[in-house]
């Protein structure tokens, strides 16, 4: 499977608010918040459920993986998705970084994105 996915109890915002706390603590920062629903709003497009993406950073992480490879920088900052679905859950989300970066076709880099897979995979069931 190319993702991990979470579902939570917690509304959309107290489960943003939870994600930031458990990523700080672990060193990422959050680059960057994306609110598609509002923005696909304001370009006369209606999504019915909330949907944020936000862009996720470990500066000294990202200086191993693009010190090794310059393509991984395909792939960062790192995606984390927090949604509500049809049924009104709400969930947290990511597409696996040991999956992309098998694309890279680069063995060195395996264990650093199963790494990276993990920890952010502990913040997301941490904020859950």
């Amino acid at each position: 499977m190319f993702h991990y996915t979470v579902e939570t109890s917690k509304s959309l915002a107290d489960a943003l608010q939870s994600l930031e706390e458990s990523l700080k603590e672990d060193k990422f920062g959050v680059l960057w918040k994306f609110d598609v629903k509002d923005t696909l709003k304001n370009k006369g497009f209606e999504l019915e459920n909330p949907y944020m993406i936000l862009e996720v950073c470990n500066p000294k992480e990202a200086h191993k993986v693009l010190s090794a490879n310059e393509l991984v920088g395909y792939f960062l900052p790192c995606k984390i998705v927090v949604y509500q679905d049809n049924q009104g859950k709400t969930k947290i989300g990511m597409p696996k970084p040991s999956t992309l970066i098998e694309m890279v076709d680069d063995d060195t880099l395996k264990e650093i994105a199963s790494d990276i897979e993990d920890r952010l995979i502990a913040c997301m069931d941490k904020a859950k």
